[in-house]
């Protein structure tokens, strides 16, 4: 089954303008043409010789003319003589010198019908074209549609989208397999006694793939598939949101087997009384119909509501009560075999050169989204087409993960010397202090060519594996490589540099999610003085909350970051006191060459090995040194 095309909006309102001028031109043609049958007009002075002679039967006077009735037709058919009216005194005058003579108006019939029609016509023009034109494109619908759903109807296999186009979350695609599978066959299910979920929520970080998924089990059922967003359904008039959701379950009921999609159910769904002073009662309406609407309609007709979500935690706990969302689906990052998969997706619509390895991509996208793949290969796919290659090399992803990471290249940014040797100094300090300690990712590429809006440097490591714990040691050994190249600057020009307040921000962070988060500081003990606000939307900053603490305890926690930060300072110090030849070696080669690949790094390794090899022959292991250490 196919919709059927629908008629533009547009073209609509052309076709409804040139149907009614249409209808004023014939109008007008027919009076003019029925006049034209009976009517001769006439000057005034011919007029007055007619009723001399006697051949008028009878003379109507109005405002402007004379409509004079003939006795007889004349040669022609003419029945009446019309004579614009002249005043009496010039007629007279007018008369003493024997000349034909008449009066003309400015505007007649057709000037007046004009003179009312036309200004009508402009104003209506106007509305319907100029401000309704900005009304819709501002989200205000005319007043026979204000309450009326604007959500996407898409019929069978219109999506062109199925499960083997998802990849990475082969848990969501089996939670989704069986919405389907209920769809086609609802009896397989109903011979227990089973009923499927009255709604499923997919819940996950931005770019995982959320609407993908809703869009693929579209694909894949082969029903009515109504997709809308919650931001649809908020509106300014209150009860026009409610209004809207009765308008998108009606038609779902009355069609079903369907599908009811809801993107960015935070924005209709979030909790009630969460708005501060003043209420917001328009929302608070819209979400009561809403829990209203699920509650009323049975599961056994075969209509399900799918909603998607990256903020779970604000959204009002009646709605996720079972019997409405009965099923919530996690739809996370990739793993290492979920990107590996997703970059042989989204690879099938580039051609990959022979060096293309894409399990080693994925291997240097730790975090990535699936989304972000699909991105990382759009950019691999364009930097081998500005460079004339044949194919998409290895070269040409990692340098699209260079531009995702860490910005664009700015090669117009020229940096003094000193300047480049204070760069090439900081990152080879986080590249020294990354390969000496324990439990950090190993360095895959530092450069000092200048990215995106700040970076005048960049170190990037990858991780061999995806973790998903890290131990206070591993998070301690992270902030020293943090705080490396303020370390090196210090050593080096004896003097520190801006170039350090980003890292000097991540490493307070960490060690305040340390200290207050994870409860890992000894004096402190195993409390939790914050809690995570937004777990599935990290860049987003928390609001500021109640402290539940004294200010001893503010005053402690202050004391345990800071001590954390300088242990951490002290740590990066100590490897690159004990390495200082080999900072400043690698230092050297990286103004040389720009940026050290994986060759170099490996060889700039083996010395760093020897360079902090104790007299025993074991390396020194720079772990937990705590300040003044």
């Amino acid at each position: 089954m196919t919709r059927k095309p629908s008629i533009d909006s547009k073209q609509l309102r052309w076709n409804v303008f040139y149907l009614v001028g249409t209808m004023i031109v014939l109008v007008m043609l027919n009076s003019m043409w029925r006049e034209a049958q009976l009517v001769q007009v006439v000057p005034y002075s011919e007029l007055e010789q007619a009723l001399a002679a006697g051949h008028i039967e009878r003379v109507v006077v109005s405002d402007r003319e004379l409509q004079a009735y003939l006795k007889t037709p004349t040669a022609d058919g003419k029945r009446i003589l019309a004579a614009n009216r002249v005043e009496p005194d010039v007629a007279e005058w007018l008369s003493r010198y024997k000349v034909p003579f008449t009066r003309e108006y400015s505007s007649g019939w057709p000037q007046q019908l004009l003179g009312w029609v036309l200004p009508a016509l402009m104003f209506f023009a106007v509305w319907y074209f100029v401000i309704r034109g900005i009304a819709e494109k501002q989200g205000m619908p005319g007043l026979t549609s204000i309450g009326k759903t604007r959500a996407k109807v898409m019929m069978e296999k219109s999506t062109g989208v199925t499960f083997a186009d998802v990849a990475g979350v082969d848990e969501a695609k089996e939670e989704l397999r069986e919405v389907v599978d209920f769809l086609k066959d609802p009896g397989h299910y109903a011979r227990l006694g089973a009923r499927i979920p009255k709604g499923v929520l997919l819940v996950g970080p931005p770019g995982t793939g959320k609407t993908l998924l809703a869009r693929a089990l579209a694909g894949e059922a082969g029903v009515t598939f109504l997709s809308t967003n919650g931001a649809e359904f908020v509106k300014l008039f209150v009860g026009v949101g409610a209004a809207r959701v009765r308008d998108l379950f009606d038609p779902a009921r009355q069609s079903a087997p369907a599908i009811i999609f809801i993107d960015e159910l935070d924005a209709l769904g979030r909790a009630r009384g969460a708005y501060g002073y003043g209420g917001h009662d328009e929302k608070e309406q819209t979400l009561n119909q809403l829990l209203a609407e699920m509650d009323g309609f049975d599961p056994s007709v075969g209509v399900i509501i799918l909603a998607a979500t990256n903020r779970p935690e604000i959204l009002d706990p009646a709605l996720l009560r079972a019997g409405r969302f009965d099923r919530q689906v996690l739809v996370d990052r990739p793993d290492l075999k979920g990107r590996l998969d997703v970059l042989r997706v989204h690879a099938r619509k580039v051609k990959l050169g022979p060096d293309a390895d894409l399990a080693k991509v994925a291997a240097m996208t730790p975090g990535f989204a699936g989304a972000d793949l699909a991105n990382l290969i759009n950019e691999a796919a364009l930097l081998a087409t500005r460079r004339n290659a044949d194919a998409v090399g290895l070269a040409d992803l990692t340098a699209a993960i260079e531009r995702i990471v860490a910005g664009l290249e700015k090669k117009n940014r020229i940096l003094n010397p000193h300047e480049r040797e204070t760069v090439a100094n900081h990152e080879m300090g986080h590249a020294l202090v990354a390969m000496a300690l324990p439990g950090t990712d190993p360095v895959q590429k530092i450069s000092v060519i200048p990215r995106g809006i700040s970076a005048l440097g960049y170190t990037i490591q990858r991780p061999t594996e995806d973790r998903f714990l890290m131990s206070k040691e591993e998070m301690q050994s992270r902030m020293a490589v943090m705080l490396g190249g303020r370390a090196a600057e210090l050593l080096v020009f004896g003097t520190p540099s801006t170039g350090a307040a980003d890292d000097l921000a991540k490493a307070t962070d960490m060690a305040r999610a340390v200290v207050m988060r994870y409860g890992m500081d000894e004096k402190l003990g195993l409390v939790a003085y914050e809690t995570e606000r937004a777990p599935l939307l990290p860049g987003v900053p928390e609001p500021r909350g109640e402290r539940r603490y004294s200010e001893r305890t503010a005053w402690e926690i202050d004391c345990a970051v800071r001590e954390m930060v300088l242990a951490a300072f002290h740590t990066a110090t100590a490897v690159l006191t004990r390495a200082r030849c080999v900072l400043d070696r690698g230092a050297r080669s990286l103004l040389e060459k720009e940026s050290l690949g994986e060759a170099d790094l490996a060889q700039l390794k083996e010395e760093l090995t020897e360079q902090l090899r104790g007299s025993s022959g074991e390396v020194v292991v720079y772990g937990a040194i705590r300040a003044g250490a």
